[in-house]
């Protein structure tokens, strides 16, 4: 039951990240996107992969993990295409 409630967290923190990766690719400005933010959640999911492995834990909840972890870093790598074309707008 654990495991399921701890896939629930996890689902229900990743389900906002498609939607905000698209934002970000139609966006194509940094304007409105956080860059810390996404870093401290990047930290979070790594800490919680982290903490699956040390704790001997590893199960099927690390996958969810991962792929929150894969669409942070998605719209963190989006960001860097948006700092690129602000600074070209400003050029």
């Amino acid at each position: 039951m654990a495991q399921l409630l701890e896939v629930m967290m996890v689902l229900s923190f990743g389900a906002a990240w498609p939607a905000n990766i698209i934002n970000s690719l139609k966006a194509k400005t940094t304007k409105g996107t956080s860059l810390p933010f996404l870093l401290i959640v990047e930290f979070g999911y790594v800490c919680g992969i982290g903490a699956k492995f040390v704790a001997g834990n590893i199960n099927y909840v690390v996958f969810f993990y991962i792929l929150n972890f894969v669409m942070v870093m998605t719209d963190i790598v989006i960001y860097a295409r948006n700092y690129r074309l602000d600074k070209q707008n400003q050029a």
